[in-house]
């Protein structure tokens, strides 16, 4: 009788530990990662608005490199031209280097980061998904313009908030990288008008 007690108890607690595991998967598919990424945040460093700068600064990192490297991949398949192909393979290997990197800082500093794109990046690559031959091209490399701008302005703005010294040199490293990208995409966009 005392092992079908054991058995029993033991089988609960299995159902039990796959219950919690399926309904935080199913609130990361339902919030994203970004969401659950800055709520966890918001609850480790609710006493500190420094940590929570720094925090929200890494979250909104990542959610660019996130985007890059999946429209990169997206890029490398669909782009018409050579030169597209090879912006998208030289944006989605740099923003995966910067991406790991990112990670391994994070977590240094015990802040969550999102591991998948968020909606917005999702509905840019769908919308990107939907276009073909030049279409493909000439949106793909505009939009690596406009969101490199975007993200230079970004890092600008929010990394003077961050007195962490290692963030600080890391956001300082990789706006460096984000201005030749911004320059390149540019060059690729002159490359693009010239040859169309």
């Amino acid at each position: 009788m005392n092992q079908y007690i054991k058995g029993a108890m033991l089988q609960l607690t299995l159902i039990s530990a796959f219950l919690v595991f399926v309904s935080c998967e199913n609130e990361e598919n339902q919030k994203g990662s970004k969401v659950i990424a800055e709520e966890r945040n918001d609850r480790k460093f609710d006493t500190s608005e420094e940590n929570q700068k720094n925090a929200q600064f890494l979250v909104n990192a990542a959610e660019i490199n996130l985007k890059e490297i999946q429209l990169g991949q997206l890029a490398q398949q669909n782009g018409q031209t050579l030169h597209v192909k090879e912006l998208g393979k030289m944006m989605e290997e740099a923003h995966a280097k910067s991406q790991k990197d990112l990670m391994a800082l994070a977590k240094s500093k015990t802040i969550t980061i999102p591991s998948t794109p968020t909606e917005d990046s999702k509905e840019t690559y769908l919308k990107l998904n939907d276009k073909s031959g030049n279409d493909f091209d000439k949106v793909y490399i505009d939009k690596m313009v406009s969101s490199h701008k975007d993200a230079i302005d970004l890092f600008e703005k929010k990394s003077q908030d961050i007195n962490d010294s290692e963030i600080k040199t890391w956001a300082k490293v990789t706006l460096k990288e984000l201005r030749k990208h911004l320059d390149q995409s540019i060059e690729y966009q002159e490359k693009y008008k010239n040859n169309n």
